[in-house]
């Protein structure tokens, strides 16, 4: 079952890639939300990590106002147009192709994690090699904001998070502060944020 879930992620993956190729991307608004800006607004630069960074619209944002920022995706083309709009608004941002559950390549700690986008896709194994990796990076009493879809069945198969399954993944490691759950396009969706105990 694990394999045949596997091939199912892996054509979903592919199925990302090309749409990227494609210029397929409408979850690519160019437009960082309110809450980011928000965080960033209430918070002194450090250190931040953009996991699923896609074009790298955050992470500038977050290298706009000061911060020193790595972001990753899985997306090689995504990775390419992010560099592009860095170099071009001078500013510095390391940005790397990787999977969000394998990123021993990075080393912590950072002060602001950002997830808008990846952890609610992943398979269950998965969930648990993301949460090792962010324990690892994320230093004691840094930050975590995590965007995620509510459960919902999209391409003939459900997926998404429930807010009560991101709680018992994080909470041995993270305290959650709160939770915001809103709509996107009729359907829910959650913002969290935790603090790293």
């Amino acid at each position: 079952m694990i394999k045949a879930l596997e091939r199912i992620l892996n054509r979903a993956r592919w199925r990302f890639k090309w749409r990227y190729w494609r210029g397929d991307t409408p979850w690519d608004t160019q437009i960082t939300p309110p809450e980011v800006e928000a965080f960033i607004s209430q918070h002194p630069p450090g250190r931040a990590l953009d996991l699923g960074c896609g074009t790298g619209t955050n992470a500038i944002t977050l290298a706009r106002h000061g911060w020193r920022v790595t972001g990753v995706d899985f997306v090689p083309s995504a990775i390419r147009a992010a560099c592009a709009k860095a170099d071009g608004s001078g500013l510095a941002v390391e940005f790397f192709v990787a999977d969000v559950t394998r990123l021993e390549t990075l080393n912590g700690p950072y002060d602001y994690v950002l997830d808008i986008g990846c952890l609610f896709s992943l398979a269950p194994e998965e969930k648990l090699n993301y949460r090792s990796q962010l324990r690892r990076l994320l230093r004691p009493g840094g930050c975590y904001m995590l965007y995620a879809w509510l459960p919902r069945l999209w391409q003939g198969r459900t997926i998404g998070i429930a807010v009560e399954d991101v709680h018992r993944l994080l909470k041995a490691d993270l305290v959650r502060e709160r939770v915001l759950v809103g709509e996107e396009r009729g359907h829910g969706s959650a913002w969290y944020w935790y603090r790293r105990k």
